[in-house]
């Protein structure tokens, strides 16, 4: 693999971690908070600079990053500490590192999508045939060309990405259709996807959109909204049952990803749109990952807040922390094994 790719990803990799601290800084210090340090990385301090009241580090792993506030987890008798702030304010900082990242991705569809030759719509343009011109697809019995796809086993379809996730991740043969056709929506029952040719269950065609400036702004609103969903799909199926540890994949396996499959577009244009739809996929991951509400995720400490506001009463900063510690503790032990389940499959043969 070459290693210019690979420090690609690495860089990549933080630019979405400095996003999201970078949130949490922003609005930290326009809420008037003080901040103590601010650090990308982890580990040991590579660099590091003072400016005012705030030392910004950047640290050997590039495995996250974090914003230290003044009495966050732990009481202070400053009037400027994360504690002594209305709850309102301590909100607007703890879910503005997930914002960035949602954002940052948006921006990053948008960019996908105005280098893309077009948008792919949800539409039957035509169904796959043969050289003689006839169908080999089996859906053409129940579907229509110009039907629009609405849902699809009752996941609402957003984009064409939303179509080939839904027919692939439900094990089924037949699937609930709802598709809106000549101005209404019509429910088909039992429909069945088979590409005589391919095998596969993709057997139609759809069409493409022109690009405007309304249609890019919206297929960019649509796919931020599907990949947010799809995210929040993934962790239900994890805790679920449905995947398990060894489908997850850390910082290791997300840089060594990224790195091959941009190596294996052709041209660069194709290697940049490759990267940046990993990038757009990657900080709406982070972000909603942090969403979380699990001890030391800004979820976690978004329930707390939510206490405090319903109770009108802090709970304690020592059992707070504690608790953001433990997670914190489990957060890692996590880290470090699917770290090494990463490097695992790096090194190991591929099957013949």
């Amino acid at each position: 693999m070459n290693l210019i790719t690979i420090l690609v990803a690495i860089l990549c990799f933080g630019v979405i971690i400095f996003i999201h601290e970078l949130g949490h800084f922003a609005v930290a210090k326009k809420c008037g908070i003080r901040v103590l340090e601010f650090s990308i990385g982890m580990g040991p301090k590579l660099l590091q600079k003072q400016r005012g009241e705030t030392l910004y580090t950047l640290r050997l792993l590039p495995i996250g990053g974090y914003c230290a506030m003044e009495g966050e987890d732990e009481n202070s008798d400053d009037p400027r500490s994360f504690r002594k702030q209305p709850v309102w304010k301590r909100m607007l900082v703890t879910v503005a590192g997930a914002t960035m990242n949602v954002i940052l991705g948006f921006f990053l569809i948008i960019l996908v999508t105005c280098i893309d030759t077009a948008i792919t719509s949800t539409t039957v343009a035509d169904f796959h045939r043969n050289e003689a011109g006839e169908s080999i697809a089996t859906s053409d019995q129940w579907l229509q060309v110009d039907d629009r796809f609405v849902e699809i086993n009752g996941l609402h379809i957003f984009t064409a990405t939303d179509i080939s996730y839904a027919l692939q991740n439900d094990d089924c043969d037949t699937f609930t259709v709802v598709v809106e056709r000549a101005g209404e929506k019509v429910t088909l029952e039992n429909v069945k996807f088979y590409d005589e040719e391919t095998t596969g269950l993709l057997d139609f065609y759809v069409y493409g959109q022109e690009k405007t400036f309304g249609s890019v702004l919206a297929y960019s609103c649509r796919n931020t909204i599907s990949t947010a969903r799809l995210i929040w799909i993934s962790l239900v199926d994890l805790i679920s049952g449905k995947y398990g540890f060894h489908d997850l994949s850390g910082v290791v396996g997300i840089v060594d990803t990224t790195a091959t499959v941009v190596e294996q577009s052709k041209t660069f244009r194709e290697k940049c749109l490759t990267l940046f739809d990993l990038m757009a996929f990657i900080t709406i991951n982070v972000g909603i990952f942090n969403l979380i509400p699990f001890p030391a995720l800004d979820g976690g400490r978004m329930v707390f807040l939510i206490i405090e506001a319903i109770r009108r009463k802090p709970i304690s900063a020592k059992v707070e922390g504690m608790i953001h510690f433990v997670g914190l503790s489990l957060l890692m032990l996590l880290m470090i094994a699917v770290t090494f389940q990463d490097i695992f499959r790096i090194f190991q043969p591929p099957t013949q």
